[in-house]
């Protein structure tokens, strides 16, 4: 890739660019979704952040100012802007109505064993819970899919939740969805540091290289304890603030606090960092 044009700012920048692109890179070719589609998906990006970001005076930007900002060619512009986009609005996901419903059940006080593990639930009390999360979706429908999903299991007439649920991970319309908005926020917690130095959110990692392969397990297993054991715990403490706050006027805020682990290879050219 050619750095001619680009300041030392840029410069650094589009190393992280490369580096953080490069998994995403693979999931697109592995998934069928060429260059020239991705191409095109970043040109009307381009429009819409330049579109929503960069007002003027409190108004909308023109397409000679998106231009400027952007390179995108004004015929381009015209027509991103004038279109209406479907996508969004017609994509919906069971997988935040599921994520709820499942964080409620594993933290609220009625909902738990003496060891504060989810009880088993009666069909009554599954309808209960599903209804209290979203009353447009019937509990039926949310049953036969988790019992599809492995994500509970028939027990007698009780309603058992597996431990897959914390995870869902059969299927890729839902492991998609969690890909978008984690790192997303990720991302936006990373970009807020680097645009907001006076307002810096959380974001810390913990980095080791030459390590065996047996000193990798034991980390995992302990990063697996406690990251499980801290998001368990601010679930609690979000439902909780969340009873308190339902029923305020100025609830506009909303949160995610992330822990992800990845281990691999060391590859030839690799240094330690």
């Amino acid at each position: 890739m050619s750095h001619s044009g680009f300041n030392k700012t840029q410069l650094a920048l589009i190393k992280a660019i490369k580096m953080l692109c490069r998994p995403l890179i693979r999931l697109l070719i592995e998934k069928g979704i060429t260059f020239t589609q991705f191409r095109e998906l970043m040109k009307t990006l381009y429009v819409e952040v330049a579109d929503e970001h960069f007002a003027l005076n409190e108004q909308k930007p023109s397409d000679s100012r998106i231009f400027i900002l952007t390179g995108v060619h004004r015929k381009d512009i015209k027509r991103i802007r004038q279109q209406v986009s479907q996508d969004e609005q017609g994509i919906t996901s069971s997988a935040s109505v599921s994520g709820e419903i499942i964080a409620r059940w594993s933290s609220m006080p009625a909902y738990l064993d003496d060891n504060d593990k989810p009880h088993p639930l009666q069909r009554s009390g599954f309808d209960q819970l599903v209804s209290s999360i979203n009353k447009d979706v019937r509990p039926k429908v949310i049953l036969d899919e988790w019992l599809r999903l492995n994500i509970v299991r028939m027990e007698e007439d009780t309603i058992v939740l597996n431990q897959s649920a914390f995870v869902t991970n059969k299927e890729f319309t839902e492991l998609a969805y969690y890909l978008g908005h984690n790192i997303h926020d990720h991302l936006a917690s990373c970009v807020n540091n680097i645009l907001e130095e006076d307002s810096p959110m959380l974001e810390r990692s913990v980095y080791y290289s030459s390590l065996s392969k047996e000193s990798i397990s034991k980390l995992q297993t302990i990063a697996n304890d406690k990251g499980n054991e801290l998001l368990q715990y601010l679930n609690k403490q979000a439902i909780a603030l969340y009873e308190t706050d339902k029923n305020r006027e100025d609830t506009n805020c909303r949160m995610r606090l992330g822990v992800y682990w990845f281990n691999t290879e060391l590859k030839s050219k690799e240094v330690s960092e």
